[in-house]
């Protein structure tokens, strides 16, 4: 079995990551846990590229990326839990979703923010687009 466990530095999402860890005795076999974070890319804007580099954008998403992974890093590092590790950009819910498909995750498990349903129609949420385009089951942890 194969776990995506999506994470953005959040109280929520190190919440998901404590979760998964306590609950892996559940499983059978210890499933394959593959730790991601999406960082939306930069816009564009024209003449870009006089001012800042290809390599710094990339070396800015790495930054940012693995600020977002540490807390979660942290989690599964003092447990003792063996993941992987992936920096994407994109979309951020199409991207997950993407990557769950591209890497044949079994399931997704993920935080929530706890938004009122008036919120979440207001704002939108990367969960409510997650849960309406995956094709596995996602499990949320409040």
């Amino acid at each position: 079995m194969k776990v995506l466990l999506p994470v953005d530095g959040s109280e929520s999402a190190v919440r998901a990551t404590r979760k998964l860890v306590d609950t892996l005795g559940w499983y059978r076999e210890t499933p394959a846990i593959e730790l991601c974070t999406v960082h939306l890319p930069i816009p564009r804007v024209p003449n870009m590229g006089a001012f800042v580099s290809h390599e710094m954008v990339q070396k800015y998403y790495a930054d940012e990326s693995d600020a977002m992974l540490a807390p979660s890093r942290r989690v599964l590092d003092d447990a003792g839990v063996a993941y992987e590790a992936v920096r994407l950009v994109g979309p951020i819910a199409e991207t997950i979703v993407e990557h769950a498909t591209k890497v044949g995750a079994d399931m997704i498990f993920m935080g929530t923010r706890g938004m009122t349903a008036l919120a979440n129609v207001a704002l939108g949420s990367v969960t409510t687009r997650v849960l309406h385009l995956a094709h596995v089951p996602v499990l949320l942890v409040h």
